[in-house]
């Protein structure tokens, strides 16, 4: 008999531990939270709808890892100094790069040896080789200082240093070629999405020959032309040519690549921006716009070097490259769909914190909803309980019998 009631109740905690539980519903017949209700879930619904999925491509797996390369040729002529000057005079680096420099204004120092002369800027000035001395810790403007004080001119004297002479003079105004506003910028660019292995170039199919050698580029009627005036892409970053000319500067050529791989291939196309990307030396007094130094060296007769040094002023062009390629994919738009459902949800909670906190007969509301929970609660303590209880009988009985049996 004993046994019988242990197994039953074995069988019991079996069936128990298989059984199905499921929420209780309330229906609330209410229009204030059943307006509620339905808004949030429209406004919820509406955001992954329009933002996610369509603004977003939320189902689609992305690649940003763009992998590019950039070829640049510059043509056009110019007069510089009664000179007249092509491509090899006024470009560098002259391999054809995404970055590279239209020399625009050249400052000349010729003949220049090793030797001993006079610094030419003015914080040099001195009377005696004291003046000097307290500058022999610093390096000079154009060479290393002897701590000497000579004379640059019958009336001045400068400090002397050691290295190339004459010292440049670099305050010497002179006039930019403005020639190089017409100047062209001919740009390929190759780019690649390693993720869906998908190559492209800003050639498109329908350019040919014909209008390579005539097109230029502009914002309406030659969007995909690869060929950039110089002045053109002056006034896209809406700077001034005359200004930028006479001081040097940086402008950027941006190539964008947004693709939607699950749309004809004809729709992934380049998009091109400019902008200046040294405008903060615009707003600074200190070293303004973009200059730097080079030199042409050459040996006399008796093997002695010489050099011609040039600083020049340039507009330095920056082509830059950014883009991301989507297409679909089953596993994000998956993981998107079940969010979307699940936010839903946010609805029903809202509507539970208003219905049992700010309306009228919350307490009744609260008693309906957490009835059965409740219910269930108590059930499970008893069953709990009945269960010790029938194990604790069993076990003292069991005992009994041994204590019995042993006497």
């Amino acid at each position: 008999m004993d046994k019988c009631s242990e197994a039953v109740g074995m069988w019991s905690c079996i069936t128990d531990f298989f059984t199905y539980e499921t929420t209780k519903s309330v229906v609330v017949k209410s229009w204030t939270i059943g307006i509620i209700n339905r808004v949030v879930q429209l406004l919820i619904i509406t955001y992954f709808i329009g933002w996610v999925f369509i603004h977003e491509k939320a189902y689609q797996i992305t690649d940003t890892a763009i992998e590019s390369s950039v070829m640049t040729k510059v043509k056009g002529f110019g007069i510089y100094n009664n000179k007249v000057m092509d491509v090899a005079d006024y470009v560098t680096p002259t391999q054809g790069a995404s970055v590279f420099c239209i020399i625009t204004k050249l400052i000349t120092t010729e003949n220049q040896v090793q030797g001993y002369c006079p610094e030419t800027e003015k914080k040099f000035s001195c009377t005696q080789d004291s003046d000097c001395k307290k500058h022999t810790t610093k390096s000079g403007s154009y060479g290393v200082l002897t701590g000497r004080c000579v004379p640059i001119n019958a009336t001045n004297k400068m400090c002397e240093i050691k290295g190339w002479c004459p010292a440049e003079v670099d305050t010497i105004k002179t006039t930019p070629m403005m020639e190089v506003e017409n100047f062209t910028i001919f740009i390929k660019n190759s780019i690649r999405f390693p993720i869906f292995n998908y190559t492209k170039g800003n050639f498109l199919p329908t350019i040919t020959d014909a209008y390579i050698k005539k097109c230029n580029f502009d914002k309406v009627n030659n969007t995909y032309c690869p060929i950039f005036r110089v002045g053109d892409v002056v006034r896209y970053a809406q700077q001034n040519f005359t200004k930028l000319a006479d001081k040097g500067g940086v402008i950027g050529i941006k190539i964008g690549w947004m693709c939607d791989l699950d749309k004809s291939d004809d729709e992934c196309n380049p998009s091109y921006s400019f902008n200046r990307l040294d405008a903060m030396s615009q707003k600074n007094a200190i070293s303004p716009g973009y200059n730097f130094r080079f030199a042409k060296y050459y040996k006399m007769e008796n093997g002695t070097d010489y050099r011609t040094l040039v600083k020049a002023y340039a507009i330095r062009f920056d082509v830059l490259v950014n883009g991301n390629a989507g297409k679909f994919n089953m596993i994000p738009t998956l993981i998107n769909m079940v969010a979307a459902f699940t936010s839903v949800g946010v609805g029903t909670v809202l509507c539970d914190i208003i219905l049992l906190n700010f309306l009228k007969g919350a307490e009744q509301y609260k008693a309906k909803k957490f009835e059965e929970v409740k219910q269930l609660i108590n059930d499970l303590i008893q069953r709990v309980f009945h269960s010790l209880m029938h194990e604790l009988t069993f076990w003292i009985e069991f005992w009994d019998k041994k204590k019995t049996i042993a006497s």
